[in-house]
């Protein structure tokens, strides 16, 4: 598990209000803002982080509280939480994320999300032109917020062929996306893992008991690790210098 120590806490100011924020990496790297799942900026969604900022010759990765300090123990809460949030606020969080990486030594800065996270990084695409690249996990965003038809920035999904969440990542909503994302006209690249259900790249041991005991059944390494290279090779072409 990633030790919060590990990281700085800021602050970032957006419309008059400021939000705390996580990172961590070298301080003249590119950019990647790291979204929650629904369950909020708990151990995973730092673990990821941490991953993420040692990939290639490193990252500068922030991980922006859009909770505002709230974590989902248990599903029912995460939902609730998520059902709460703000999303076009979100959205500005995002935006201001991005921007704080780029004032702050990041040339260019990438989004990749999880669960809920992967939604939001989706949307960043279509809404935030300052972002140079995504990456999304198992999350689609509403049309209403955005619709990936009109995506601006590369895009990378990946998707578990077993995944079971309706109109939101399952596989086809998964296809439907490619499909947009192909008459966006933007480079693109969506992923089906035969063997994978939701929240597959989740594999601390807290982690997986979380997914079991929401009858998920563990993913094998080796599918964890392809699309951990995949990441790599989309964020290291379009973020290099």
């Amino acid at each position: 598990m990633a030790s919060s120590s590990n990281f700085n806490k800021i602050l970032i100011e957006r419309d008059g209000t400021k939000f705390d924020a996580y990172v961590i990496g070298k301080d003249d790297a590119p950019g990647i803002v790291v979204l929650q799942e629904w369950w909020g900026v708990d151990f995973e969604i730092k673990n990821h982080a941490e991953k993420i900022s040692k990939f290639d010759n490193g990252y500068k990765t922030l991980i922006p509280d859009l909770y505002r300090g709230k974590v989902g123990l248990d599903a029912a809460e995460a939902q609730h939480l998520m059902d709460g949030l703000d999303w076009q606020g979100a959205i500005k969080d995002i935006q201001a994320s991005v921007n704080w990486l780029k004032a702050n030594g990041s040339k260019k800065v990438g989004v990749t999300g999880y669960c809920m996270g992967g939604a939001l990084a989706l949307a960043s695409s279509v809404l935030i032109p300052e972002v140079d690249a995504v990456v999304a996990f198992y999350g689609v965003c509403p049309t209403e917020l955005a619709d990936p038809v009109h995506a601006k920035a590369p895009v990378q999904a990946h998707f578990g062929e077993l995944d079971q969440i309706e109109g939101f990542s399952d596989l086809k909503t998964a296809k439907a996306l490619e499909e947009k994302l192909k008459a966006a006209g933007v480079p693109n690249e969506v992923y089906f893992y035969p063997d994978a259900a939701h929240a597959f790249m989740n594999v601390s041991p807290e982690a997986k008991k979380r997914r079991r005991d929401m009858g998920m059944t563990d993913v094998d390494d080796a599918i964890v690790e392809q699309a951990w290279s995949r990441f790599c090779s989309w964020m290291s072409q379009y973020l290099s210098s």
